[in-house]
């Protein structure tokens, strides 16, 4: 048996043990970084004082969105009082997710905007569910934003994910 050593660090690779995971749970495919041989950004067309910004969140609106987390989008005025963020991985013991503005910079950007330093914020916020799959990632959840963006006539868009 090996004996673990409390002077030295070991290595642990996350891959490695993700590919394991999934492998135990039936995907006959190993798991694969997302990966894009594109880059599928662009740059603002407008300076960021003429911008309209939407903010794009993991979190949820409640705790049972989060057990189903669906794909919404949601006013931004009134500025919700909070979101849910239990159901997803941060260290909990060590910061928590009381506080709005510490992870949803919703009213940080409402003074950018009266500050004109960004030019306005969207009507609305979209929530985005964390998923394991690049590939509803990206041909379901990805393009359903984008359609959100453009009716609201957004510019760029803040990713917040927790």
């Amino acid at each position: 048996m090996e004996t673990f050593d409390q002077t030295h660090r070991r290595f642990v690779s996350y891959i490695d043990k993700s590919r394991e995971f999934y492998l135990r749970k039936g995907f006959d495919n190993p798991y694969r970084w997302a990966s894009h041989e594109e880059t599928p950004f662009t740059r603002l067309c407008k300076p960021l004082d003429e911008a309209r910004i939407a903010l794009v969140t993991t979190a949820t609106l409640n705790r049972e969105d989060g057990q189903k987390r669906p794909l919404y989008v949601a006013p931004t005025e009134p500025v919700p009082k909070m979101l849910y963020t239990q159901h997803l991985a941060w260290h909990k013991t060590a910061t928590h997710t009381r506080d709005l503005d510490s992870f949803f910079p919703i009213n940080r950007v409402r003074w950018l905007v009266n500050q004109a330093r960004i030019g306005s914020l969207s009507p609305r916020f979209y929530g985005l569910p964390t998923q394991f799959s690049q590939r509803i990632t990206s041909r379901e959840h990805a393009p359903a934003i984008l359609d959100f963006c453009r009716t609201d006539s957004v510019d760029a868009v803040l990713l917040i994910p927790i």
